[in-house]
């Protein structure tokens, strides 16, 4: 017993190092967005507070062009464009995969999950040179439409939708409902755990996207905050303090929605571990 509980406290101690090591950078960051420019690199904690690096963010950057206001709403409004649009085509791709039976749907179903086995930078570049044919370059297109559609998000839906009893659908059609209000009315609702899955992870895959964004846009005003933040320390390098200052704007929407969301982050982790 006694042993046992020797085991129990070193696996818990062991777990408490192994957490710190893993928060220690955010700590780090967090801190030294506070702290003076000659402290950043000299000391953990500061000798005090300051908000010069925040008032450069918000005030400064103007003048020179870098509007990493507009940068954090460009990113929340990408994230949230594309998570929509995920959610709807994913709906009715996983409907038409899961509900009606026409010709080549097990081949279909096939390639989509042929597809996901495929890394995303092997098609960077014949993404760009589609985004550059149609003239999409350096606008918010050029991020939201290649990722309006998901592979993952359409099998999850689809998995999903096969679960749903024939008879809520036949109850719905036998009212007069047709297929869209079937999908977003019936078959949506009782999914809602997918959909919260596949929203939470597609915001978050897509708020950290970093290298699409900066292949297609090259005008500030539309650039999401972590691309503006790497074209600012590229440019102005001795600028440390805004830069980290911008690392922590950028991770607190993610905190927030994790915060609110953590239940389902979880029973994705679970959900993939499967």
């Amino acid at each position: 017993m006694k042993k046992a509980k020797i085991i129990d406290f070193g696996i818990n101690l062991l777990m408490i190092v192994l957490a710190f090591i893993w928060i220690y950078p955010y700590l780090w960051l967090l801190l030294s967005s506070f702290k003076p420019v000659d402290e950043i690199f000299t000391r953990f904690l500061p000798t005090r507070i300051t908000f010069e690096h925040y008032k450069f963010i918000f005030v400064t950057s103007e003048r020179l062009e870098r509007p990493f206001v507009r940068a954090l709403f460009n990113s929340v409004f990408i994230s949230v464009s594309v998570t929509t649009l995920v959610i709807l085509t994913s709906c009715l791709i996983g409907y038409a995969l899961s509900r009606i039976d026409f010709k080549g749907a097990r081949i279909t179903s096939s390639f989509i999950l042929f597809q996901m086995l495929f890394p995303g930078f092997m098609f960077l570049i014949p993404l760009f040179v589609l985004m550059r044919t149609l003239g999409l370059l350096d606008s918010y297109m050029a991020v939201i439409f290649p990722s309006a559609m998901s592979a993952w998000g359409i099998f999850m839906f689809s998995q999903s939708f096969k679960t749903i009893p024939q008879d809520y659908i036949d109850a719905a059609k036998i009212d007069g409902a047709n297929r869209l209000w079937v999908i977003f009315r019936v078959l949506l609702p009782l999914s809602r755990t997918t959909a919260s899955i596949v929203g939470l992870f597609t915001f978050i895959g897509i708020w950290d996207n970093f290298l699409w964004p900066l292949m297609v846009i090259k005008n500030p005003n539309r650039m999401p905050l972590a691309v503006l933040l790497a074209v600012f320390n590229h440019q102005y390098a001795g600028y440390i303090g805004p830069v980290l200052a911008g690392a922590v704007l950028q991770t607190i929407p993610m905190l927030i929605i994790f915060w609110i969301l953590r239940d389902y982050f979880i029973k994705g982790i679970a959900f993939t571990l499967k």
